[in-house]
């Protein structure tokens, strides 16, 4: 991913409240356009980057479970 995309995502979303930030996370999920996968990958970075090991491996139990048939 190009470091400006990055940077832009990062800068569009700064200061939003958690409110404006589950919009933006409900309206990329349901309307299911690839361009917003970049987006969501940002998201889900900072996320990663700000959580604690606990935290991550609840996520990690979670996708797991979210991806078994």
């Amino acid at each position: 991913m190009n470091l400006n995309l990055r940077s832009a995502i990062i800068s569009n979303v700064t200061g939003n409240t958690q409110e404006q930030l589950e919009d933006t996370i409900v309206d990329a999920i349901s309307n299911g356009e690839e361009k917003m996968l970049p987006g969501l990958g940002v998201l889900f970075e900072v996320i990663w980057q700000n959580s604690s090991q606990n935290e991550k491996e609840e996520m990690l139990r979670a996708l797991e479970n979210g991806l078994k048939k």
